[in-house]
């Protein structure tokens, strides 16, 4: 009897007891250039993780899952409460498939170095944080923001840590992007569209238009994929950019039949396919850019 009950007290020395719930607070004082390449980011904030009650342990053995604090500095310490602002440079995975009107979020990951989820779980305090109004994110408007309090299972050591995850939902300035990368584009096909305002005789002067408008869809394509890392996927400026070309093609096949058709006498055919084309174009063009925008 002796020995069992010496055994049980042995067993409940061994389990792991649960000491509480750390309460962690996290306010935003700046974030720096946010680098859609790698998507690392920098960011200044508060953080505070304490107990309501007495946990029995020293709180803020923690640290940053996705990247590393340049700077710590404690502004209270108490067994039960820890009080930091911290500098860190951190990354988050980057979504390109909307660029360039794209969404990131740029997340703040906080894990206990030693304590598992049966020993202490974080709770997040949504009503003390926050982000500080006056940030200026330049290229990029603050959506929203969010913290949660999760479980990092490990299963290669069979065991869960508690994490706090604070993300700061961005978006580009819809109207900039607009400006600086497909208004451009636009211009180039307004020149191919009034080409064919020009008379069926002065087809290599369309087909001149056409080819030197291929031309700059290219280049002005390659340096809008020069803003962006290598992705395995079509972006929407890709989507954007491969209906540039396939207008451009169709305006090829078109004048290259007209030229065609003139070569055989056939002037009569010329005549009626281009008063149904001379106009048209500046309805059809517009409304496949519309369908790609509404579409994708």
């Amino acid at each position: 009897m002796k020995k069992l009950l010496f055994f049980f007290v042995l067993l409940l020395l061994a389990s792991p007891i649960y000491a509480g719930d750390v309460n962690v607070e996290l306010y935003i004082l700046n974030l720096g250039k946010f680098d859609v390449a790698t998507g690392s980011f920098t960011a200044d904030f508060y953080l505070d993780m304490y107990c309501e009650k007495d946990c029995g342990f020293g709180t803020g053995d923690f640290e940053f899952m996705n990247g590393r604090a340049t700077s710590v500095d404690k502004i209270i310490d108490e067994p039960n409460q820890k009080f930091y602002r911290i500098q860190a440079g951190l990354n988050s995975p980057v979504d390109l498939k909307d660029f360039p009107f794209d969404k990131q979020k740029m997340q703040i990951i906080i894990e206990d170095k030693q304590r598992t989820t049966d020993e202490i779980k974080y709770a997040a305090k949504k009503e003390t944080s926050g982000i500080e109004e006056s940030i200026a994110f330049t290229g990029w408007n603050i959506n929203s923001w969010d913290a949660e309090a999760k479980e990092h299972y490990y299963k290669v050591y069979d065991a869960a840590y508690p994490q706090f995850v604070f993300g700061v939902n961005i978006s580009r300035i819809a109207f900039n992007s607009f400006m600086k990368t497909f208004l451009p584009v636009f211009f180039i096909l307004l020149v191919v569209m009034f080409s064919f305002l020009l008379d069926p005789d002065k087809i290599t002067t369309r087909l001149g238009m056409a080819g030197s408008s291929l031309v700059a869809a290219v280049m002005f394509h390659i340096s809008i994929s020069n803003q962006i890392p290598p992705v395995g996927y079509l972006t929407f400026a890709d989507k954007f950019m491969i209906l540039t070309y396939f207008i451009l093609l169709m305006s090829f096949v078109l004048n290259i039949s007209l030229l065609e058709l003139q070569e055989k006498k056939k002037i009569e055919l010329v005549e009626k396919i281009h008063r149904r084309t001379e106009y048209s174009m500046f309805v059809v063009i517009p409304l496949l850019y519309l369908l790609l925008f509404l579409v994708f």
